[in-house]
């Protein structure tokens, strides 16, 4: 039997986003979301004012993206399903009926969007963020069997197993370490390709300056290292 239908909240993790935020909120599927939570990293402009106004909850999560998604899954009590996507205008939300579905059908854990698999509108991914996705997933590949061609952002997953999963990494590599947990816990996996966008406004926190971009990709490293050397906990392959 396929699990019951529950909830489903979406969550968003968020700094200094004001100018897409309330765009991003206002176009999310609400014949499929039932919560919209903006988990906010300590924005200094009026990110969570335009939220509130767009039909968000809005929380004050601290810095630190997966602190921020991690305070918000736990939120969403109620919520059987987590969406996990960015406030920055990029994710077309039309794939969140595609994932939620997914999950309901009983035959996937966990459901990723793939930037590399879809269709991209020009300049809204550079280079060295396909290519740094195709390496994290070969290397998942090679220690765990699962092999994904992104480390998107864009993801959904019941919240139960979510927190079962023990995630620890509180910055960017949280998305990694999910992925990478999934993967050693041996649970279902569909890749659904996604469209993906141009920001609607501001600057990338990774992509967009090299400092940015160097920071990120040493907590990516430090989080794959991490998780690859401890050792599998009770049940997990």
């Amino acid at each position: 039997m396929p699990p019951q239908a529950g909830g489903v909240a979406v969550v968003i993790p968020t700094l200094n986003e004001s100018e897409s935020i309330a765009a991003v909120v206002a176009g999310l599927p609400r014949h499929v979301v039932d919560r919209v939570i903006v988990a906010d990293g300590g924005s200094t402009d009026d990110t969570i004012a335009q939220a509130r106004r767009a039909g968000a909850e809005t929380i004050e999560a601290g810095r630190g993206y997966g602190r921020a998604c991690l305070a918000g899954a736990q939120a969403a009590d109620d919520a059987d399903i987590i969406v996990f996507m960015d406030g920055d205008g990029a994710d077309d939300p039309a794939a969140i009926a595609d994932m939620v579905a997914a999950l309901r059908s009983g035959r996937y854990d966990f459901v990723i969007g793939s930037r590399a698999q879809g269709k991209r509108e020009r300049g809204s991914m550079a280079s060295h963020q396909i290519l740094s996705g195709l390496v994290a997933g070969a290397l998942i590949g090679l220690f765990y069997g699962v092999r994904y061609t992104d480390m998107c952002a864009y993801r959904a997953i019941r919240r139960d197993t979510l927190l079962a999963l023990g995630m620890r990494e509180l910055t960017y590599g949280w998305n990694l370490e999910m992925q990478m947990r999934v993967a050693r816990a041996g649970l279902r996996v569909l890749e659904l390709p996604v469209a993906y966008r141009r920001r609607i406004g501001g600057h990338s926190k990774v992509a967009g300056s090299l400092r940015g971009s160097l920071r990120a990709g040493t907590r990516i490293m430090t989080t794959f290292a991490r998780v690859a050397m401890e050792p599998a906990r009770r049940g997990e392959a």
